[in-house]
């Protein structure tokens, strides 16, 4: 079969479709072919090696282990069940977090599978993984009413997180970029601030007072983020800068380390049940993924280059049938 390998650390150009042999699945593994594969900032980290402690994944500190298959969202149909696998049967079409999404077929463990909807498409599931989960188990604790306050709004998690915070009752401002404020109004954000216009100091001052901060773009002091809460308030911390070896850790154990009951992390896990909800409120029109752009599976290469790049309004997608692969 066909993959997009990783054969080391660094640029895209470490990248290539090979021949790879096929995969195969276990007792409780299903075997999927993928059709669509979405891309995350855990893929630029692995891409880059960066912090080293990601290295891990990828199987080798000086490089990725042989035939390392990059990505780790996809959607796609059943093609063999594994003898310990039960609800589901070869045709099913599913979604799931696992590596080695991008290539023609992948292992997924069924425990890690979600059933797709049919009102669903395999575009629009392949975008839930990772980034839709890990928004959803950031917000899962919001109440109506709240003021909350989400940092990196406009990238791949916080385009879920605005939307799941609304529709959750709370009263949503959305830190973007200023090309993406229309784009937040659009997903429900009530009140939309241009990040570049606004310095660290100024958040406290002139932000308000928020019950939740979710901090998605680590680009602002946690002090500062501590001023802008509200009495009794939660900061949610999912990235930061921090080093060469353990990157957005640094920043977040200091400031759970001084910050005692008002800082919690946000590390998304894989969920099939998450996944069932996030694709059921998608197929009834509850929420919707916002792509930036869709590549086929020859351009996978040029996907991953797009979010090294950087930044992305939403999600990239990288289709495998159906496109011009």
């Amino acid at each position: 079969m066909k993959a997009l390998i990783q054969i080391g650390y660094g640029s895209p150009g470490k990248l290539a479709l090979q021949e790879v042999p096929q995969p195969v699945p276990r007792g409780g593994d299903l075997l999927v072919r993928v059709h669509a594969a979405g891309l995350n900032a855990a893929d630029r980290f692995l891409l880059r090696g960066e912090p080293l402690a990601v290295r891990a994944l990828a199987g080798g500190l000086r490089r990725p282990r042989s035939r390392f298959v990059v990505g780790r969202a996809l959607a796609g149909r059943v093609e063999a069940v594994g003898d310990d696998v039960r609800g589901f049967s070869v045709g099913d079409e599913v979604l799931a977090e696992v590596v080695g999404a991008v290539g023609e077929l992948a292992v997924v463990p069924a425990r890690l599978a979600a059933q797709k909807p049919v009102g669903l498409s395999f575009v629009e599931a392949a975008a839930l993984p990772i980034a839709g989960t890990t928004a959803l188990q950031g917000v899962r604790d919001i109440e109506r009413g709240q003021r909350v306050l989400i940092t990196g709004a406009s990238g791949g998690v916080g385009s879920f997180a605005v939307q799941l915070a609304v529709a959750r009752g709370a009263v949503v401002t959305a830190v973007c970029a200023g090309r993406n404020v229309a784009m937040m109004r659009s997903l429900g954000a009530e009140r939309v601030i241009d990040y570049e216009r606004t310095s660290g100091a100024e958040v406290g001052a002139l932000w308000g007072k928020y019950d939740v901060i979710l901090d998605l773009a680590g680009n602002y002091p946690v002090k500062a983020l501590r001023g802008a809460l509200a009495p009794g308030g939660t900061l949610l911390l999912s990235v930061g800068t921090g080093g060469r070896w353990l990157g957005p850790a640094r920043r977040i154990l200091s400031a759970m380390i001084t910050g005692r009951r008002q800082v919690r992390t946000v590390t998304g896990r894989p969920d099939a049940a998450d996944l069932s909800e996030l694709a059921g409120m998608v197929a009834t029109g509850r929420i919707r993924p916002a792509i930036d752009d869709i590549y086929s599976f020859r351009e996978a290469a040029a996907a991953l280059d797009r979010i090294d790049r950087g930044p992305v309004a939403g999600k990239i997608i990288i289709e495998l049938v159906g496109s011009s692969a």
